[in-house]
């Protein structure tokens, strides 16, 4: 790929940029494809032929791509990205295959941060040999004095050392409401579930704001290299938000932002009650509920017992008069709902509450995060009420090694069925959950196609009834994800009048062998004409 510059032409009009000679898969109504497309002023301004397109524009620059392939910029519906960022200043506990592995980063990030309460995130029960919550005495042994908090990867579960309990003032009777405080024998394990890990975490001082910003600078990068140019946060405060539109309007914060408000007092008075809030990189319109816990933790509400653990259908963490209220008061300013909901009982719980204020057919887009496990008898409501799956496709490999487990062998056959889900609207959009998925958005897209890991394992998919085609869950990536943000007029395809978003792959991924698709790079990624990332430095 090359970047030349033409001379000036009298006839011609004056352009920023030309990208040239590439495979653009504009993602339009038609899906067309094309090799041209003109950027002034940080917009498309014409898709077409290299042929007509340099014929009628002069542009102070222009790229050949090679024949390089073109997509619109990948969009991630539902993540963390203020999660991501603030896990860069917590020990990484992604990946660990054993309780003594954890332990042994947890030592390694003391020697080298010394901080005064240690956090980390990442592990799971579920990779290790011995397949149970750990519990407090070895993370006890290890550090006497200083407070632990290590969170599970999904983010429902969380082990706290004995000081992390005594600062917090838990004990064996300690009680909360949608959440649970885990003894044997009367004695804390350490474990806490859902609302339960709020008890210890309110304790532990926040980072400062020079310390955020530099780490939303350092996630935004990692995430232009895979090609991410607009995420989807489910659930800020004020704080943030602030913080990242300021850092928004001076330039330091490239990355797009559909911020989902968490359903604070705070929040309320400054966002909901005063209507939307939008610039070209902040977009604040939607409020994120939780219904239930997460299927890995057995804390996902379910219409009846797991099936390893016949005495527990889970629970739901936020009362039902408490979701009905905040849903009246969405409905009441225009704001989109987007709730948490993994098990079949509280999916059925939230599209019950949906319907009361939705009614019939109607596009206010409110949404159901994950939809993970959903009834037959439920499903058809989604179009019923043209409610929106915000699912994660990856989800369904990384959960599919013990989900049987945990539903038995005739209930898994209704979770993670996207491809079901999407036939009650015709759309769906596709989120990673990151940090407690990987940030590439090319692994959502694989998992959506192949329902297989990175192994390729299952040999023939799992549930590959539920796949969806490659192009489906491309678009589950770019304009439909998109326009579970209202912003299908803005992004997500590659056409004229909307913000220049894009991404330049090295490889086909509509059409290489399946895989192959893990390994594509991302070669640059622009936003609003700019290039913010490119992998020749």
């Amino acid at each position: 790929m090359t970047a030349t510059t033409f001379s000036c032409h009298t006839k011609k009009q004056k352009v920023d940029l030309i990208v040239y000679n590439a495979h653009v898969y504009t993602v339009d109504e038609s899906f067309s494809v094309k090799d041209c497309f003109v950027i002034n002023e940080g917009m498309i301004l014409d898709v077409g032929t290299k042929s007509d397109m340099l014929k009628r524009y002069d542009a102070k620059q222009s790229v050949d791509m090679d024949g390089k392939f073109v997509y619109p910029g990948f969009i991630d519906a539902h993540c963390h990205f203020y999660g991501y960022a603030h896990s860069l200043l917590e020990a990484n506990l992604a990946g660990t295959k054993s309780f003594t592995e954890v332990l042994y980063v947890l030592s390694e990030f003391y020697k080298t941060r010394k901080p005064l309460w240690i956090k980390g995130r990442g592990w799971d029960q579920n990779d290790w040999e011995i397949k149970e919550f750990p519990e407090k005495s070895r993370l006890d042994s290890l550090f006497p004095s200083n407070p632990v908090l290590i969170i599970r990867v999904d983010g429902h579960a969380a082990l706290a050392n004995s000081a992390a309990l005594k600062i917090a003032g838990v004990n064996a009777n300690t009680k909360v409401s949608g959440g649970i405080v885990e003894t044997v024998n009367g004695k804390l394990t350490g474990i806490l579930v859902d609302n339960a890990i709020e008890l210890v975490n309110k304790y532990i001082p926040d980072y400062s704001d020079k310390e955020i910003s530099k780490v939303l600078i350092n996630a935004a990068d990692n995430c232009f290299g895979v090609g991410l140019t607009s995420v989807g946060d489910a659930g800020l405060d004020k704080r943030i938000i602030s913080m990242m539109d300021s850092m928004q309007k001076k330039g330091t914060l490239k990355m797009k932002v559909y911020a989902m408000i968490n359903p604070t007092e705070e929040n309320l008075n400054t966002y909901m009650y005063f209507g939307r809030y939008k610039t070209p990189y902040m977009n604040v319109r939607s409020v994120k509920l939780f219904a239930d816990g997460a299927l890995g933790s057995r804390g996902a509400c379910l219409l009846k017992p797991y099936n390893d653990s016949p005495e527990n259908c889970g629970l739901m963490v936020t009362t039902v008069d408490s979701l009905k209220k905040i849903c009246e008061l969405a409905f009441k300013y225009g704001y989109q709902v987007n709730t948490h909901a993994i098990g079949d009982s509280a999916v059925r719980t939230i599209l019950n509450i949906y319907a009361q204020y939705l009614k019939t057919s109607n596009d206010y887009r409110w949404r159901i995060e994950h939809s993970q496990v959903v009834s037959p008898e439920d499903i058809n409501k989604y179009g019923k009420y043209n409610i929106i799956p915000a699912v994660n496709m990856v989800h369904a490999t990384s959960d599919m090694y013990w989900a049987t487990d945990r539903l038995g062998e005739e209930r898994i056959k209704y979770a993670y069925a996207y491809k079901n889900l999407m036939k009650e609207n015709g759309w769906l959009c596709n989120g990673s959950d990151f940090p407690i998925e990987n940030i590439n958005p090319v692994y959502g897209y694989y998992a959506a196609i192949c329902r297989k890991d990175l192994n390729g394992f299952p040999e023939f998919g799992f549930q590959k009834e539920n796949a969806l085609s490659r192009i489906d869950a491309l678009k589950a990536m770019t304009i439909w994800a998109a326009k579970s943000f209202f912003e299908e007029n803005e992004k997500g395809s590659i056409e004229q009048g909307k913000y220049a978003d894009f991404v330049v792959l090295d490889k086909d991924i509509l059409s290489i062998p399946e895989n192959e698709i893990p390994t594509a790079k991302v070669l640059m990624t622009y936003i609003n004409g700019h290039k913010v990332y490119s992998a020749v430095k």
